[in-house]
């Protein structure tokens, strides 16, 4: 039995993002195009998500025009396509602070959001040096760190340290230290609600960005996996490897579990369709009893 639904929500793209910012070391492989997605987790008895994306004003929409975002829309247009409302949605899980996964989180005025402790407090020490290291600070909304603040002041903001398992029913989540950021977490959904799971799915955040980083882009067929990290790290390469490593493990292996959002092959590999928006739902997998949102 499925206990949860899982979409892949695209929100914006990027029609044109440097290679080298997906994978370490591919400076002269050219662009691809990179979607902004967010994940719905859905139960049962909860409607969770992974990362809330940005809103298109203020700072935000200074970044998303710096990176060259297009065709942003807001969540009410994208939630609609597979049947949720914002206000529905119980539980949000940031995996890092970068403007594009922890930019909206007003769109959700009844979720109570998960972050890494050492995430948000190691950006608000980046947001105290001088201009000079302002580097770090590259895809980061301070305005997204005060909110965060504000989260807490409401009691809507919960700081975990490390590992919390079923955090949800069934649903875990794992931090990443020093890697992509100073606190990136990963979700670990168990949907058969096992201590074992032989159904889990890992929703990586930006740990992994493309299916490259985990199969590396001179494998051959008939070898295992050669893990290449992603190119962007205010942490270290290294621990991005040993994440995929500790990701990998969880699903026996199969890379088919490890799903980056950030991926647009991800049609390639599950049911999916286009909206009238011109944005992509992915559909991961579905619950017992839950229709289909990308099928006629």
């Amino acid at each position: 039995m499925s206990d949860y639904s899982i979409w892949v929500c695209e929100y914006s793209y990027v029609k044109n993002y440097h290679k080298s910012g997906v994978l370490y070391g591919a400076h002269n492989q050219g662009f691809v195009k990179l979607p902004y997605c967010y994940v719905v987790i859905k139960g049962r008895d909860h409607v969770a998500m992974v990362d809330v994306g940005y809103n298109d004003k203020d700072y935000g929409k200074v970044l998303g025009d710096r990176f060259g975002v297009e065709n942003w829309r807001n969540p009410t247009t994208v939630l609609a396509e597979i049947g949720v409302k914002p206000e529905e949605v119980d539980t949000c899980f940031i995996t890092h602070a970068h403007f594009d996964h922890f930019g909206n989180v007003e769109d959700f005025p009844n979720a109570k959001f998960y972050i890494q402790e050492r995430e948000i407090a190691k950006w608000v020490w980046a947001m105290s040096l001088p201009d000079r290291l302002r580097w770090m600070m590259v895809a980061v909304d301070p305005g997204d760190i005060v909110r965060g603040a504000d989260l807490a002041r409401q009691k809507r903001l919960v700081t975990v340290n490390g590992a919390v398992s079923d955090v949800l029913p069934g649903i875990d989540l794992h931090a990443a230290d020093d890697s992509h950021t100073w606190g990136s977490m990963w979700v670990t959904v168990r949907n058969d609600g096992q201590a074992q799971s032989q159904d889990s799915w890992v929703l990586a955040g930006d740990l992994v960005y493309v299916f490259d980083n985990i199969h590396g882009p001179g494998a051959a067929v008939d070898e295992k996996e050669v893990y290449t990290p992603v190119g962007l790290a205010v942490g270290s390469q290294t621990n991005l490897v040993l994440a995929t490593e500790a990701m990998m493990k969880q699903v026996g292996y199969d890379s088919h579990r490890v799903i980056p959002v950030h991926e647009e092959r991800l049609r390639d590999t599950f049911p999916s369709r286009i909206t009238r928006e011109g944005l992509r739902i992915t559909e991961i997998c579905l619950a017992d009893g839950e229709t289909s949102k990308v099928s006629a």
